[in-house]
């Protein structure tokens, strides 16, 4: 059998921790979550569903956090280790690229970052016209952040970057949806020449007939190559009697045909169990937001949100990810 194995860069100070003894979880919790509290800074009501990259030997990152008046804000936050992190009190304030006029700011949540080709690109759920699109901005030192056109008009969200053109093209997942909490969703696949036209759009994924992904599905952290195609992490979404409940789980794309789905997971590989994650602004959520990966040993490390109030970390490793989506594969949607 093939052993899958990660595409890209090493990352030798990849947040890491062995799955526990006994264990037999494809995906294991790091045994200090929550890593990042709903109170960091001073403003901040809860932080979660945010973005992390590797830079300069280190880590940054952007974060949603709402603030105590519940207004979804991002600011910038770094960190040595990508566990203990520093998180700026003020939020990041867009400048306009060049040739766009100046967006006015309403509120914006749920970032994704990568590194694309020689900057850091960040797509997030901007408020535009008083309702949700994905916002596009880039930024080489995490510092500036220049923003460029809405990606697409109201209403989407989850709008996840490829790390890299695809035949030529840049490439982005997303959800469409609507003015509210969006009861459906499907992932869609998008393509653009240059960041600011978007069209090619192709269904990628829908929610199953029934289970943990029955009513809405979501692209989560930067999809991750590999050498059996491209790996995403996503969010499904059922609808219990008390509500909606998130869990993950992961799916293969075709590398030059991402809209081409050639192994889903069955079977959720996070679902909301502990406490920070049943209990908080709203309760029984897990949500992938970011991933970091090791090329030379297989490891990931996965950043995700607990019940929309505080940042948490689970680990994996490539090659048991893709067996598990493989040996336990959907066969009808």
């Amino acid at each position: 059998m093939t052993v899958a194995k990660l595409v890209g860069r090493e990352l030798p100070n990849i947040p890491w921790e062995e799955r526990p003894k006994g264990s037999s979880e494809i995906v294991w919790r790091y045994s200090r979550n929550p890593v990042i509290r709903r109170d960091l800074i001073p403003s901040s009501n809860s932080i979660f569903n945010s973005a992390v990259v590797p830079y300069d030997g280190g880590f940054r990152g952007v974060f949603r956090c709402d603030d105590t008046r519940r207004m979804m804000q991002l600011h910038t936050g770094r960190s040595d280790d990508g566990i203990d992190w520093e998180i700026d009190e003020e939020r990041i304030r867009f400048e306009p690229a060049d040739g766009v006029e100046p967006i006015e700011w309403q509120y914006g949540y749920d970032p994704r970052v990568c590194l694309l080709e020689d900057r850091y690109v960040m797509t997030w759920c901007n408020g535009f016209a008083g309702w949700p699109t994905i916002g596009v901005a880039t930024t080489r030192d995490f510092e500036t952040y220049r923003q460029m056109e809405n990606a697409f008009l109201p209403f989407n969200r989850n709008g996840v970057l490829f790390p890299r053109r695809i035949g030529g093209k840049y490439a982005m997942l997303s959800r469409p949806s609507d003015r509210g909490h969006t009861p459906f969703g499907e992932i869609y696949y998008s393509e653009s020449p240059d960041l600011t036209h978007w069209g090619r759009h192709r269904l990628v994924m829908r929610p199953t007939r029934g289970g943990w992904q029955a009513t809405k599905i979501g692209a989560g952290p930067t999809p991750i190559e590999t050498s059996e195609g491209w790996l995403v992490f996503y969010h499904g979404v059922l609808t219990s009697c008390n509500g909606f409940v998130y869990s993950m789980g992961a799916a293969l794309l075709d590398l030059d045909k991402p809209w081409e789905v050639t192994a889903r997971s069955a079977p959720y590989l996070l679902h909301p169990k502990e406490l920070y994650e049943q209990v908080g602004d709203v309760p029984n959520v897990v949500f992938p937001s970011a991933a970091l990966a090791d090329a030379a040993t297989g490891r990931i490390a996965i950043y995700y949100g607990a019940a929309d109030t505080v940042t948490c970390l689970a680990f994996c490793r490539v090659d048991e990810v893709i067996a598990f989506t493989r040996e336990n594969a959907l066969t009808t949607a």
